[in-house]
């Protein structure tokens, strides 16, 4: 069966089409060897919501893959903002999942970015001089449900099976597709990982644990992907006085959270409240989105709205 693509917005290589008019080489490294980067720019209100940050992660990634940043900061920018422009003016949505378009500084989009070294003969050594295909495209964000904001939501855990390299953020994603079906097939909506006894990360979020009013998260280093809302979280907890901590998280941990939460750009900050059909948290509380997930959502809200302003 052919899927058919909706008409959004794309950028591909310097020019301006739509999804379903777009077209990359079958020889493209990307294809080939999943040899690229990428990022998700959430916006709000029409405006990229700490795209520096984004930028950041993004340079960081091409330096160590050793592709080379095919534009500047302002051009990046400038592409970003005007493919959110074009899907806010022509009112063009993915429909295979609903998803809504709201007023100025209440709707919400993001804009996937992919960089990869480019076209070649298939070779595992990184050819040199070649340009590297840019791709990106517009659309509106579906975000979780007001039900599951209310109730929180059922998550599973695994063992974390992906490469020593998690900080990259690369196109290179088989493994975290299988960490995310382990959930799915469980009618779950994430998957919580794993190294030995540490916690790592969900299949395509961060995971916070809440004990005692301090959040707690596996510090930075090559087996979590650092998501944009690490500097963000410690930025409200600072404002809001909620103590803050980066460090090895165990899974005897975990399992004695009193609250324990996702955080990315779709789900911004998300309650879990049950792992592995047990309830999240102790006595009455248990298993209802805590205090802490309910502070830090009301914190992120208002973020978005004073970089929409």
């Amino acid at each position: 069966m052919t899927y058919d693509l909706p008409d959004l917005p794309c950028y591909l290589n310097g020019e301006h089409t739509v999804l379903s008019k777009a077209k990359v080489s079958v020889m493209d490294r990307g294809f080939i060897f999943g040899d690229g980067i990428y990022e998700v720019v959430p916006a709000y209100g029409g405006v990229p919501f700490r795209f520096d940050e984004h930028f950041a992660r993004m340079e960081r990634g091409l330096k160590e893959l050793r592709i080379p940043n095919p534009m500047g900061k302002a051009e990046w920018h400038a592409m970003v903002s005007g493919l959110i422009a074009k899907l806010i003016a022509t009112d063009v949505m993915d429909t295979t999942t609903p998803g809504q378009k709201d007023q100025k500084n209440s709707s919400a989009e993001l804009v996937y970015i992919q960089i990869t070294r480019g076209v070649a003969m298939r070779d595992h050594v990184m050819p040199n001089n070649i340009t590297p295909t840019v791709f990106a495209f517009a659309n509106s964000m579906k975000p979780p449900s007001a039900a599951q904001r209310d109730s929180g939501v059922a998550c599973v855990s695994a063992d974390d099976f992906r490469w020593a390299k998690a900080h990259l953020k690369t196109t290179s994603l088989l493994g975290a597709v299988m960490s995310r079906q382990i959930s799915a097939d469980e009618g779950a909506v994430e998957t919580v990982m794993f190294r030995g006894d540490n916690l790592s990360e969900a299949a395509a979020s961060n995971v916070w644990v809440v004990k005692n009013g301090k959040l707690l998260g596996p510090k930075k280093n090559n087996l979590v992907l650092e998501g944009i809302r690490y500097g963000l979280m410690e930025q409200l907890c600072a404002a809001h006085g909620i103590a803050f901590e980066l460090r090895d998280v165990s899974r005897a941990e975990v399992l004695d959270a009193d609250e324990l939460l996702l955080t990315s750009a779709t789900k911004e900050v998300l309650p879990i409240t049950t792992l592995d059909g047990k309830a999240v948290g102790h006595g009455s509380a248990a298993g209802k989105p805590g205090p802490i997930s309910k502070q830090l959502y009301a914190a992120y809200q208002a973020a978005k709205q004073a970089s929409a302003a």
